[in-house]
């Protein structure tokens, strides 16, 4: 994957449709980065070569080729990966698709993030069944027969996947560390920019800043005001993909500085100027 394409966020599902699929692929020692983030959609990567830690609800694991992990809407999450050849399927879809007919037990299934395997059979389907699905979603997102493969994936996940049981993790939404930064947590999790300084947002969860500082970093692997700028980044990348704000509107919602800011922190962060990412977007649906 080259530097002007985007890591899994901020992948968006257009409007109408119910979901959204890409494949990714990271040639080794390309440049890649990810952090805690959330989604306001589900989220299930198929993964085909990997090598690194995965980060979500239930503590840590570590990914090996063709395992799958599924991330809820609004939930923590995140990924360290080392530098060899990576590459994956990313389907993000609405919550909604778990209430169609025949999905029963997926819906009782996918409640929350969970690092799954299949047998090596069960595998190689389910790889075959995502390469349909992007062909299909390429040609049609919004056809039976995408729904089909859709469904079909989710079942056959939700019936055979067993989840991975790490021999050693801790339950983050569980450590205390989480629960007191819970009231910033949840201002991220629902807002798309926190105006927040360091002092205020240790206030808010009642802890001193020098303390603060620390456990953010230790929940979040990365301190707090680079946390803020990304949020923001990937936010402005939804909103480029979603909505008709110009770029200068889209600067001054997300509390940039300038537009010109905006646009110097977007690049360095994506690779891409917002202009370049919002034509992407806007030729990859097409």
């Amino acid at each position: 994957m080259n530097k002007n394409n985007v890591y899994c966020e901020p992948f968006c599902i257009q409007k109408g449709y119910d979901f959204e699929i890409h494949h990714v692929v990271y040639s080794e020692d390309s440049p890649y980065s990810c952090f805690m983030h959330f989604h306001e959609v589900h989220e299930l990567i198929v993964f085909d070569s990997i090598d690194g830690t995965f980060f979500y609800s239930q503590g840590k694991s570590t990914l090996e080729d063709r395992d799958l992990v599924f991330t809820p809407a609004l939930e923590t999450h995140d990924f360290e990966l080392s530098s060899r050849i990576k590459s994956w399927y990313i389907i993000q879809f609405l919550p909604s698709v778990l209430l169609s007919a025949g999905l029963a037990q997926a819906d009782g299934f996918f409640k929350s993030g969970m690092h799954l395997r299949l047998s090596p059979e069960d595998s190689a389907a389910i790889q075959t069944l995502a390469r349909w699905l992007l062909e299909s979603y390429q040609c049609s997102p919004s056809s039976d027969r995408s729904g089909a493969l859709l469904r079909t994936i989710l079942s056959w996940v939700a019936e055979r996947a067993e989840p991975v049981k790490p021999p050693h993790y801790d339950v983050i939404l569980k450590s205390s560390g989480y629960l007191k930064l819970e009231p910033v947590i949840n201002l991220f999790r629902h807002n798309q920019c926190v105006n927040l300084s360091l002092e205020q947002a240790a206030a808010l969860c009642c802890l001193s800043p020098a303390y603060f500082s620390r456990l953010f970093k230790s929940v979040f692997r990365c301190n707090y005001s680079d946390y803020n700028v990304k949020h923001r980044l990937y936010s402005a990348a939804r909103l480029l993909s979603q909505s008709q704000f110009s770029i200068t509107d889209i600067s001054y919602e997300l509390n940039f500085s300038s537009p010109s800011h905006f646009i110097a922190q977007f690049k360095k962060q994506f690779g891409v100027t917002p202009k370049k990412y919002k034509t992407s977007v806007i030729q990859g649906v097409g």
